[in-house]
C-alpha cells in the first residue's frame, strides 16, 4: 500500500552555514571552561598544599607523639591571698601507668569508641562533616563552640597543641591527625590515647583510672565499671563519682545506650550493668579547701576544657578568704562532732559576700577524707530539701503579684490563719499541713508567721501566689533544680530539692537589695608567662555572666522580708530572745527543718556577709529529732561571729520607698483605741497597713454584767463598753475553743410593744457596730400618726457627707417591728457605711435614725472553702400589731468591727421625739413632737 510520507523541507545553504556556527562556539565555549575550572581546581589544590605545607612546616612532627605524650604543664589554684591551695601535678605526682591495648578491658575499649568516635576505625584521622560543622559555628560565634573531634584529634590537642580555641588551631588540629592516621595504626593511636586521656582525680590514663576509682587492673574492669570511667573524660571534675554520684551515675547510663547502638552489647546487658552497684576506692591525695577546690576546677573545664588543667601552666586566683575556710572547716568539723548521739555525722557550709557574689568559704562536708560519712560528697551542691528556710520567698510572691490590684497585695501585717485547713491541691489530695510545734497561734500577720516559721500560714500565702508565680520567682532567684511537674502546695514548705550553694546565693540578693549577682569563685587567671587571660571586674572576665546583676525584686520587698528576718522580737514566741540566730549586730535569719529530721538548714545575713549551713547525712538517713536551729544554727551563729570579729555593725539600710507605721501588735492594722500593744514597723509606702476600722480589738456596748449586747433599747445607766479581740465568723468557733472570748452576735433586748398612735422610728437590725456581708434584711419600725412613706439609704463611712438613692423603698405602708427591706452589699466597698431610715409624715415632714455597721465582703483568705451564702426571703412590710423580736432575724453576722472611739450613747431611741431630716448628717434628735407638725 502506498504511505504518505511527511516532506522533509529542504535546508539552504545559508542555515546549515549558520547551525554549524553556533556548534562550534558552543564546543569553544564549553571548552575554555573546562579549561578553567581545570586551572581553578589546580589553584585550589595548589594553594591547599602551599598552605598545608606552610602550616605544616610550623607544626610539631607526629614522630614526637610518643615523645611529648605525658609531657604538661600544671595549672596552679590560689586562694585571693596567694596561698596555694591545688597543683594539677606531672605524673610523677599523679597516677599514671601506661598499658599496651591488650592489657585494657575490652569493655573499656568499646565503650570508649562507642561514646568519643564511633567511626575511630573507619575514617581518615577527621570526620569531615563535624570538622566544617564546628569551623562553621567557630566563624559565626568567633570561637569554637562545637564539637567534632576524633579520637585522633583529641590526642593531637592533649599532646602536640596547645590548648588555645581558635580556628587556626582547629585546622592544625586537623592536618596532624591525618598524619598521626598515616603514620600510626589505628591500635596505636588508641593505645596512645587511653594511656594519655585525663580521667579525674589526678588519673592520667585508663590503668590509673582503674586504680583510683576501683583499686584494679585496667584488664579487670567489668562492663558497669568500663562504661563509667569511658564517660569520665568529657568533663572529669563534672562528672566526679565522688562529688556528683548522680551525675556520674546518669553519665554511665548514656555510655551503656551508646555501646547498644554500637552493637557491642545487647540491651540486656546493658541493664545489668546499670543494675550492678559500683563501691569506689577511697580518695590518697591531700587538697587545700577540697570541695572549694574540685568545684573550681570544675568550673576551669567548662571553660577551658580538661586539658587545659595539665596543659596550659594556668594560674587561677580564687576568691576563697583563707582565714573563713580554716574556720568554717573547724567549726563544721567541731560542732557536727558534738551532735553524734542525735545520730548527725554531716554538715556543709557556704559563705558569700552579698555585694559581689564572692563566695569566701566553702565546706562540703565535715570530713572530705572519711569515707563513712560519704566524705567526698560535695553537699554544698548536692540539691536537699531546705523545709522552711525557702518560706520567705514564698512570702515575698504575695508582696508583688502580678495582674493583682495594690489592695490585694499582701503586706507585713497581712493577717493570716494558722489554724488546721484543709487545702485543695490540684490533682493531688487535699493538703493538710501541721504545724513543727503542733500548735495553733489563730489570726496572725505574716510578719509573726514568717518569723516563728508557722507552717499552715504560708501554705495559705503559696495558695494565694499561686504555683507558676512562685516557680517563676524562685528562677530569677537563681534556683535551678525546681523542675519537677507535678510540685503541690507543700513546696510552700520546702518539698523541692536545692543546693544550699544556690540557696544562700537566694539570700544573698535579699542582702543585696532584691539584686542578684551569680557566685563567683575564680578573680584572676594568667598563663605561665603571668599574661592576663581573664579577670572579674574587666572587659573580660573569667565567669561571663557572673557580674550582670538582676534585680529580682524591688529593693523594697527585700527590705520588708529583711526586717522580718531580723525582728528578734517577732520570732521569740518560738525561738526565745537570745536563739541562735540572734548575733551582736543586726543580722536576718531563718531555718528549715524537713520531714523526719532529714535535712536541717539555717542561713542568714548581715549587710556584709550571707552564710548557709546545712546538717544532716549524706545517705539521708534521719537524725534523731534536731531542728535546724539546734543542728545548723549553732554553725552559723559561732561562724558569723567569728567572721564579722573587728568589723563595724552596720544596719540594714531602708531604700526610698518604705516607711514606718505604728500599728496594733498583734494584728497589723493602725491601732484602734481598744488595741493594747503598738510597735513601729516598715512598710511600702503605697502598701500601708489597714485602717484602725479593720483592727480585730474592739470596743463593743454591753448589757452591764451580762454577755448581752446592748442596742437601742437598752436603758443607758445598764451599758458598759468592754475590749474584746474578734474574730471573723469563719473562726470563731475557732476562737472561743481556744479561751478568746467573743462578743454573742445580736441583742437580745426587745423592743417595748408599742401604744397605738405612738411614733416609732429605728432600726433594730442590724444593730449599731455590727459586720454586715452580702444580702442583710433591715429590721425595725417606721410608723406615726399621719405617716406617709418610709425609705432606706446608705451613706459610706460613719460620718457620711451625703446618702445614696433610696436602695429599698420608698414604701407606703407603716411597719411596727418588722422587716423594713433588704439591703444589697455585694457591690460595696468594704468598710464603716451608714444606714438610714427615712419616715414622711403626710404634712412633708421628715424623720430620720441612723444605724453605723461595717461592710466585709472579703472571702476569707485562710480557707479554701468559700464562704456560705445565706439565702433570706424577705417578709412584705405589713402592720403588725404583734411585733416579732430582733431575735427572729435570720441573718447570722452582726458581729461589730473596730471603731477608733467608743461607741456613741447618743443613739435616737424610739420615743415621741424622733429626728427630722436634715442636709448635714446628725445622731442627735433635735425636733420636739407637736399637734403642729402632723398638721
Amino acid at each position: 500500500m502506498y504511505e504518505l510520507q511527511p516532506v522533509q523541507p529542504k535546508r539552504s545553504r545559508t542555515n546549515r552555514n549558520a547551525t554549524a556556527q553556533t556548534q562550534n562556539r558552543f564546543w569553544q565555549g564549553f571548552g575554555m571552561g573546562v579549561v578553567a575550572f581545570m586551572l581553578l581546581a589546580a589553584l585550589t589544590i595548589g594553594g591547599l598544599l602551599i598552605g598545608y605545607a606552610v602550616m605544616a612546616r610550623d607544626l610539631p612532627s607526629p614522630a614526637e607523639l610518643r615523645q611529648r605524650a605525658s609531657a604538661f604543664q600544671s595549672t596552679r589554684i590560689y586562694d585571693r591571698e596567694g596561698n596555694l591551695l591545688n597543683e594539677t601535678f606531672d605524673p610523677n605526682a599523679g597516677r599514671r601507668v601506661e598499658v599496651p591495648l591488650r592489657a585494657i578491658s575490652p569493655y573499656v575499649i568499646q565503650a570508649t569508641i562507642a561514646t568519643e568516635d564511633a567511626n575511630f576505625y573507619n575514617h581518615p584521622g577527621i570526620d569531615p562533616i563535624a570538622l566544617i560543622r564546628a569551623v562553621y559555628y567557630a566563624f559565626q560565634e568567633g570561637d569554637v563552640v562545637a564539637g567534632g573531634s576524633t579520637i585522633t584529634q583529641q590526642l593531637v590537642k592533649r599532646v602536640l597543641l596547645s590548648p588555645e580555641r581558635t580556628v587556626t588551631r582547629k585546622i592544625k588540629e586537623a592536618i596532624l591527625a591525618a598524619e598521626i592516621t598515616r603514620r600510626y595504626n589505628k591500635d596505636e593511636i588508641l593505645e596512645l590515647y587511653l594511656n594519655e586521656v585525663y580521667y579525674g582525680n589526678l588519673a592520667y590514663g585508663i590503668d590509673a583510672a582503674a586504680e583510683t576509682y576501683f583499686g584494679k587492673d585496667a584488664a579487670d574492669l567489668t562492663l558497669a565499671e568500663a562504661a563509667l570511667l569511658a564517660g569520665l573524660p568529657q568533663l572529669p571534675a563534672y562528672y566526679d563519682p565522688y562529688t556528683h554520684p548522680d551525675r556520674a551515675k546518669n553519665r554511665q547510663g548514656i555510655v551503656l545506650r551508646l555501646m547498644v547502638e554500637a552493637g557491642y552489647i545487647t540491651p540486656e546487658e546493658a541493664d545489668a550493668a546499670w543494675m550492678e552497684p559500683l563501691t569506689y576506692e577511697p580518695l590518697r591525695f591531700e587538697l587545700k579547701a577540697p570541695h572549694f577546690t574540685l568545684y573550681v576546677r570544675q568550673q576551669l573545664e567548662q571553660i577551658f576544657g580538661p586539658e587545659a588543667l595539665y596543659q596550659a601552666g594556668y594560674n587561677v586566683y580564687t576568691t576563697l578568704d583563707p582565714r573563713l575556710q580554716a574556720e568554717a572547716e573547724r567549726i563544721v568539723r567541731e560542732q557536727v562532732s558534738l551532735l553524734a548521739d542525735r545520730n548527725v555525722s554531716n554538715g556543709a557550709l557556704v559563705a558569700m559576700r552579698p555585694q559581689t557574689g564572692e563566695v569566701v568559704a566553702l565546706v562540703g562536708s565535715a570530713d572530705f577524707n572519711d569515707v563513712e560519712i560519704d566524705g567526698q560528697v560535695n553537699m554544698a551542691l548536692a540539691p536537699r530539701q531546705p523545709g522552711s528556710a525557702t518560706k520567705p520567698f514564698v512570702y515575698l510572691a504575695t508582696f508583688n503579684m502580678p495582674n493583682r490590684p495594690q489592695e490585694e497585695q499582701w503586706t507585713p501585717g497581712t493577717l493570716v490563719a494558722d489554724i488546721t485547713t484543709a487545702f485543695p491541691d490540684g490533682a493531688n489530695p487535699p493538703y493538710v499541713p501541721r504545724n513543727y510545734d503542733g500548735k495553733e497561734m489563730g489570726l496572725i500577720t505574716v510578719r509573726t508567721a514568717l518569723a516563728t516559721s508557722r507552717n499552715i500560714p504560708a501554705v495559705a500565702a503559696l495558695q494565694e501566689a499561686t504555683l507558676p508565680v512562685y516557680l517563676d520567682l524562685m528562677r530569677r532567684f537563681g534556683i535551678t533544680t525546681l523542675t519537677r511537674p507535678d510540685y503541690g502546695l507543700s513546696l510552700s514548705l520546702g518539698a523541692g530539692e536545692i543546693p544550699l550553694l544556690e540557696l544562700t546565693d537566694a539570700y544573698a540578693a535579699l542582702a543585696n537589695g532584691g539584686q542578684r549577682i551569680p557566685p563567683v569563685t575564680i578573680l584572676k587567671i594568667t598563663d605561665a608567662q603571668g599574661t592576663v587571660i581573664c579577670e572579674q571586674g574587666t572587659s573580660r572576665p573569667c565567669q561571663p555572666g557572673v557580674e550582670a546583676a538582676e534585680q529580682v525584686v524591688s529593693p523594697v520587698d527585700a527590705f520588708l522580708i529583711t526586717d522580718i528576718l531580723s525582728d528578734n522580737e517577732a520570732r521569740a514566741p518560738v525561738f526565745g530572745l537570745n536563739s541562735v540566730l540572734r548575733l551582736d549586730r543586726p543580722a536576718a535569719a531563718k531555718t528549715g527543718t524537713t520531714n523526719d529530721f532529714r535535712d536541717n538548714l539555717t542561713v542568714g545575713y548581715t549587710p556584709q556577709l550571707v552564710t548557709g549551713v546545712w546538717v544532716g547525712n549524706a545517705d539521708n538517713s534521719p537524725m534523731l529529732n534536731i531542728s535546724g536551729v539546734a543542728g545548723a544554727g549553732p554553725i552559723w551563729n559561732e561562724f558569723m561571729r567569728v567572721a564579722h570579729a573587728g568589723e563595724p555593725a552596720l544596719p540594714f539600710t531602708p531604700p526610698p520607698g518604705v516607711r514606718q507605721f505604728e500599728v496594733c501588735a498583734d494584728t497589723g492594722t493602725e491601732p484602734s483605741d481598744a488595741c493594747p500593744e503598738r510597735r513601729v514597723h516598715w512598710f511600702a509606702e503605697d502598701r500601708p497597713p489597714q485602717p484602725k476600722e479593720k483592727d480585730l480589738w474592739r470596743r463593743i456596748r454591753m448589757v452591764r454584767g451580762t454577755d448581752q449586747l446592748a442596742n437601742e433599747f437598752t436603758p443607758p445607766d445598764q451599758i458598759e463598753e468592754r475590749v474584746f479581740k474578734v474574730y471573723p465568723l469563719e473562726h470563731r468557733e475557732w476562737a472561743i475553743r481556744h479561751g478568746i472570748e467573743q462578743p454573742p452576735i445580736e441583742a437580745v433586748v426587745a423592743p417595748p410593744t408599742p401604744a397605738p398612735g405612738e411614733l416609732q422610728l429605728f432600726i433594730s437590725s442590724p444593730a449599731e457596730g455590727a459586720t454586715v456581708r452580702g444580702v442583710v434584711p433591715i429590721f425595725g419600725s417606721a410608723s406615726m400618726p399621719g405617716f406617709a412613706s418610709y425609705e432606706l439609704q446608705y451613706g459610706i463611712t460613719h460620718d457620711p457627707g451625703a446618702f445614696s438613692l433610696p436602695f429599698s423603698g420608698p414604701f407606703g405602708a407603716p411597719v411596727l417591728n418588722g422587716q423594713l427591706g433588704i439591703w444589697d452589699t455585694t457591690g460595696l466597698g468594704n468598710g464603716p457605711h451608714t444606714l438610714r431610715l427615712l419616715m414622711r409624715a403626710s404634712n412633708g415632714v421628715q424623720y430620720e435614725t441612723r444605724v453605723r455597721v461595717f461592710v466585709d465582703n472579703t472571702p476569707p483568705t485562710d480557707t479554701p472553702t468559700p464562704t456560705p451564702t445565706y439565702t433570706i426571703e424577705p417578709p412584705t412590710p405589713t402592720w403588725t400589731p404583734e411585733a416579732p423580736t430582733p431575735t427572729d432575724t435570720p441573718w447570722p453576722t452582726d458581729t461589730p468591727w473596730p471603731t477608733d472611739t467608743p461607741w456613741p450613747t447618743d443613739t435616737p431611741w424610739p420615743t415621741d421625739t424622733p429626728t427630722p431630716a436634715s442636709e448635714e448628717p446628725t445622731f442627735e434628735p433635735t425636733p420636739t413632737w407637736t399637734p403642729e407638725m402632723n398638721g
